[in-house]
C-alpha cells in the first residue's frame, strides 16, 4: 500500500519558514516544522531502508532523529554572510557505511518548494579527492560513459554544480570527457514535480530514480575504492 508523506502543508511551511526566518518565529511553529516535515521525512527514510538495500548492501538510509539520513533544519552560519538560522529546504542522504573513512558517495533527496530533485554522486568533494576522481575517468573512460551516457540517464538527470572554465591543471584540453572533467562536483539530479512529491506515488519515484543513478554512484564507489 502506497503512503502518502508530504502534504500540501510541508510546502506552506517552508514558505512561511523563508519568509520568517528567525528563532523566535521557528519556536512558536516547531510543532509544524515536526508534524508536517520532520515526522513524514523520518518516515520516507525508514521505509527506504529496504529498497536501497536491495540496491547497494553498503549503503544506509537512517531514519534516527540525530545523526542519521536527515539533514539539520538548522544553518551552520559561522562562515556565511547569510545569518538566516535555518534552511528553507529539507534534504536527505543515503550514505555509505564507511562515509567517516572516505569521502564516499551518497543517494540524495531535497525537498523545496518548486526545486525538489533527487539524485546521486559525490558534492563538493576536496581537491586530493576531486583529482583523484578526474583521474579515475581518465584511467576508466568506458566506465565514466556507461554510467553517464546511457540515454535514459542522459533524458532525466543532469549534473549539479560549477564547472571550470578551463580544463583542470594537468589534464589534456582535448580529452574527450574534458566537459565532465570540468565538474566541480561529480553529482546529478532530476527534478521531482511538488504534486508528485504530495503524492503516494513518492517512495516509488524515489527508489526508481536511485536505481536510474546507482550506476554513477558505483562508478565513484570504485573510484574511492569502496564497495558498492
Amino acid at each position: 500500500m502506497s503512503t502518502l508523506y508530504f502534504t500540501a502543508a510541508s510546502f506552506g511551511f517552508l514558505r512561511q519558514l523563508d519568509r520568517h526566518n528567525t528563532r523566535e518565529w521557528f519556536a512558536a511553529h516547531r510543532d509544524q516544522y515536526e508534524a508536517y516535515l520532520r515526522e513524514p521525512f523520518l518516515a520516507l527514510i525508514a521505509d527506504l531502508q529496504g529498497p536501497v538495500a536491495q540496491i547497494s548492501p553498503h549503503f544506509r538510509a537512517d531514519p534516527r532523529k540525530q545523526g542519521g539520513s536527515l539533514f539539520r533544519i538548522h544553518r551552520d552560519v559561522r562562515f556565511s554572510k547569510n545569518k538566516m538560522p535555518y534552511k528553507t529546504w529539507s534534504g536527505a542522504r543515503v550514505f555509505h557505511e564507511r562515509r567517516r573513512e572516505v569521502h564516499a558517495p551518497s543517494f540524495y533527496l531535497h525537498i523545496e518548494p518548486g526545486r525538489c530533485f533527487v539524485g546521486g554522486g559525490i558534492w563538493h568533494p576536496e581537491a586530493p579527492t576531486l583529482r583523484r576522481l578526474r583521474q579515475f575517468i581518465v584511467d576508466n573512460p568506458a566506465g565514466w560513459k556507461r554510467a553517464t551516457t546511457r540515454p535514459s540517464f542522459r533524458r532525466q538527470f543532469q549534473f549539479h554544480g560549477e564547472r571550470l572554465k578551463r580544463p583542470p591543471r594537468g589534464f589534456d584540453p582535448g580529452h574527450e570527457l574534458i566537459e565532465d572533467l570540468k565538474l566541480k562536483s561529480l553529482a546529478a539530479g532530476m527534478p521531482l514535480d511538488d504534486q508528485l512529491v504530495c503524492s503516494p506515488g513518492l517512495l516509488a519515484e524515489v527508489v526508481r530514480s536511485f536505481r536510474q543513478v546507482a550506476p554513477l554512484v558505483d562508478y565513484l564507489c570504485a573510484a574511492v575504492d569502496l564497495e558498492f
